[in-house]
């Protein structure tokens, strides 16, 4: 069966582009948010494999989403996907349990790589 990712970003684009390069990869969408309150209920409701969250968005940002989402599911996979001008929030987001970061822009090899890691650790 295909791992399930749900694809958080305020850019419908940028989740379009996740989503399709995922698809590629053997994934399938489980479902999309466009801020960090859509995330959380999102994630109650679907209980993906993963999850990519962008960190700037409208209502609550990625790092508020984060810590609900493992607060909701301590063992819940989430890779930050955001631009490098965020240096301070994206590490912030990994100490508070985020499992990896993608810079955006990105390779579609970087995304399905890292994603396929982020699969092998949950079920490790």
């Amino acid at each position: 069966m295909a791992p399930k990712v749900l694809i958080v970003d305020d850019s419908v684009l940028m989740r379009r582009m996740i989503g399709e390069t995922l698809v590629a990869a053997g994934w399938q969408v489980a479902g999309e948010a466009a801020n960090g309150r859509e995330a959380v209920e999102k994630y109650r409701q679907l209980q993906p494999d993963a999850v990519t969250m962008d960190i700037v968005m409208p209502e609550a940002n990625g790092i508020q989403a984060l810590e609900e989402i493992l607060q909701l599911d301590p063992q819940a996979k989430v890779v930050v996907v955001s631009a490098l001008n965020q240096t301070r929030m994206i590490s912030e987001a990994i100490r508070k349990g985020a499992h990896d970061f993608i810079a955006k822009p990105f390779l579609p090899e970087q995304l399905q790589n890292t994603m396929a890691h982020c699969l092998a650790s949950k079920q490790n």
